[in-house]
């Protein structure tokens, strides 16, 4: 298998593993009333003030990272909060990975993007408490280790991107972009090649999907013997498996600098690298993982964006009103809709994501003085991404809405317990 196919594999599960917590966090906040009250008793100032056309509270004009506080931009958050929820909820992947370049492509700062993504998903892990039924499942001694690092790389990440906004807000724009175009592009087209050889009938199962067992660097990993060995899985193996706290603190590391960077929260990565490289069994992966996203998004979001002013609150709130909405509609349209749609959908909205970013660095560049290319001609490509990304996104959220609401009647009479799959078995 080629590394390109690996890593493609890698991601996936990443994604499909962030979108299940996201579901079940944001089910456990809607079917506990005490919640939904907290949330309207959040929302509703906001809503208020929203329809007043208010302008000076955070995030406005003054604020320091400025965005322009509007009824629209309120309205685009819960708009964008909806769409990704449709997507996580339909495709069962993806849909955090739209929420930044969403913002970004709604005239939102980049840097502001990313640290409101953040709290707008510590908002939603804190709120979705239900879960902690599973923290029963997390080693301590695991946690403590990566969460050390997770830590060091949430400053990281925050201390680079403050850095080059500090430095040049263009920069900072390119470099943010940069990174989710590369990310995107990767994942958005063999996903779409995964499809298409899905539509000749070739077997494109998931080789690793959720096993707990140990794969070929796992077991390399677990053999560098590098002090303090930290012994876990007791339950799973007589005596337990053991691995180097180094190098779990190494692997927060770098989950802290991809949240803080990109602002997903780092979940992403965590759940693939503890069963692909630590060689963790999902039972034990799957309570860390939850700890990993409060404590490292939290983090992230406090210390590293919003004492310095880098977090548009009313837009978190927006979003997560919408995400709660559009997950439900979106998981429960899985039942009504073949497989093979949704795996042709989540390639197409990554590929979206991906031209949205991609077609605005050549301005973005050319303001840089990096390059040289008519002001028109820039222009031209990012609005043309602009198209083709909101274009795609609307009429995905259009066709899903519409697929729920044709099917109300038969969705009635099932099971009301459904969990989002990145692919269904096509019937």
């Amino acid at each position: 298998m080629s590394i390109g196919r690996r890593v493609f594999e890698f991601l996936i599960m990443a994604s499909r593993e962030h979108a299940r917590w996201d579901y079940e966090t944001s089910m456990s906040i809607l079917k506990n009333r005490k919640k939904i009250l907290i949330l309207l008793a959040m929302l509703l100032p906001i809503l208020a003030v929203t329809f007043l056309e208010a302008g000076d509270m955070i995030g406005s004009k003054t604020a320091y990272a400025p965005a322009f506080y509007s009824t629209n931009i309120f309205l685009v958050s819960i708009a964008i909060g909806l769409c990704a929820g449709l997507i996580t909820g339909c495709i069962g992947a993806g849909g955090g990975f739209i929420i930044t370049p969403a913002l970004m492509a709604a005239g939102v700062k980049g840097i502001l993007a990313v640290g409101t993504d953040l709290f707008h998903i510590f908002a939603k892990a804190i709120m979705g408490t239900a879960v902690h039924k599973k923290l029963g499942n997390v080693s301590v001694k695991l946690a403590i280790a990566f969460l050390v690092g997770s830590a060091g790389g949430t400053f990281i990440g925050g201390f680079i991107n403050k850095s080059l906004y500090d430095y040049d807000p263009l920069l900072s724009e390119a470099f943010i972009s940069l990174v989710y175009a590369v990310l995107l592009g990767f994942l958005g087209f063999y996903a779409l090649a995964d499809f298409l050889k899905s539509r000749k009938g070739a077997d494109t199962g998931d080789a690793h999907g959720g096993s707990s067992g140990m794969t070929d660097l796992s077991v390399k990993v677990q053999n560098v013997k590098i002090a303090p060995l930290i012994t876990f899985d007791e339950d799973v193996v007589p005596g337990g498996r053991k691995i180097s706290g180094v190098i779990v603190a190494l692997g927060g590391v770098v989950v802290g600098i991809m949240a803080a960077i990109m602002g997903v929260g780092g979940g992403f990565i965590t759940f693939p690298m503890f069963v692909y490289v630590f060689g963790v069994s999902s039972m034990t992966t799957v309570g860390t993982d939850i700890l990993q996203i409060i404590f490292t998004a939290g983090l992230a979001a406090v210390s590293q964006y919003a004492i310095y002013g880098y977090v548009f609150y009313t837009l978190a709130m927006g979003m997560l009103l919408g995400s709660l909405i559009g997950i439900q509609v979106g998981a429960l349209t899985t039942k009504v809709v073949k497989g093979i749609h949704i795996r042709g959908f989540y390639a197409i909205s990554i590929i979206a994501g991906f031209i949205n970013r991609a077609a605005t660095l050549p301005k973005k560049m050319v303001e840089l003085e990096m390059i040289n290319m008519s002001k028109d001609v820039v222009q031209t490509i990012e609005s043309v991404g602009n198209v083709v990304f909101w274009g795609v996104v609307a009429f995905f959220a259009i066709w899903v809405i519409g697929k729920f609401i044709v099917n109300i009647p038969k969705l009635r009479g099932e099971d009301e317990s459904v969990a989002p799959v990145l692919v269904k078995e096509e019937a």
